[in-house]
């Protein structure tokens, strides 16, 4: 019986393998997203500065995100909603409408009243409605044990109704008030750092995401 023996084929030595194509850099980089954060509270001896500080130094780090802010101390608004608006609420509402209107997602920072978020910050939310639809909206809340969580909950389901997606993750500050220093450093920051960056994170992937979906398909509702 005849037999045959196979004879390996040598493979190429390895400077002999055609170097990798480079992938190409992209051509430019997204727009950075315009967050508008919204201070919600305008009570009288307000904490609400102190925690705004601490985010907006957080937002200002990342060049993926341009920011303006919302305080709702700086607008008067009734709570007697009008289609037809007096002049005097029409210049208030030009101070906010838009800025709100231009934002591509929005950072809702909260304190807890009554286990509830506060009246002033409803009223804003009231007054607008387009300027929400088919944005992202985290939240920063503070507040004793609850940390706010309470108000935050609540909120969520107010922008379900205006067509807002609300992100998972939030920042919550427990016992606010003992946790920052006189200079509104917080004093152990490293786990609400690490939970900003995550939030953040979570906000600027859907704000880009909705951006680009509606610059193809305006959205319906």
């Amino acid at each position: 019986m005849n037999s045959t023996t196979e004879v390996p084929v040598p493979l190429p030595a390895s400077d002999s393998l055609p170097a990798p194509v480079p992938l190409p850099e992209p051509d430019f980089l997204p727009e950075p997203l315009k967050i508008a954060v919204i201070v919600g509270s305008n009570r009288e001896g307000r904490f609400g500065p102190v925690v705004a500080e601490w985010l907006l130094s957080r937002i200002r780090d990342r060049a993926d995100l341009a920011v303006c802010v919302v305080d709702t101390a700086d607008v008067h608004l009734p709570t007697a909603l009008s289609h037809s608006p007096s002049a005097e609420v029409a210049a208030e509402l030009g101070k906010v409408t838009p800025h709100l209107a231009a934002a591509d997602a929005f950072v809702v920072l909260t304190p807890e009243y009554n286990h509830s978020f506060p009246a002033s910050l409803k009223a804003l939310i009231d007054w607008h409605f387009h300027e929400w639809r088919a944005k992202p909206v985290a939240f920063v809340s503070y507040g004793g044990l609850s940390g706010g969580l309470r108000a935050v909950e609540q909120l969520r389901q107010v922008f379900a109704e205006l067509h807002a997606v609300t992100v998972r993750d939030t920042v919550s500050f427990h016992n606010a008030g003992a946790s920052f220093d006189d200079k509104g450093h917080h004093k152990d920051p490293s786990a609400p750092d690490a939970a900003a960056k995550v939030m953040l994170d979570q906000l600027a992937w859907w704000g880009l995401a909705l951006r680009e979906a509606k610059s193809v398909r305006p959205y319906g509702g």
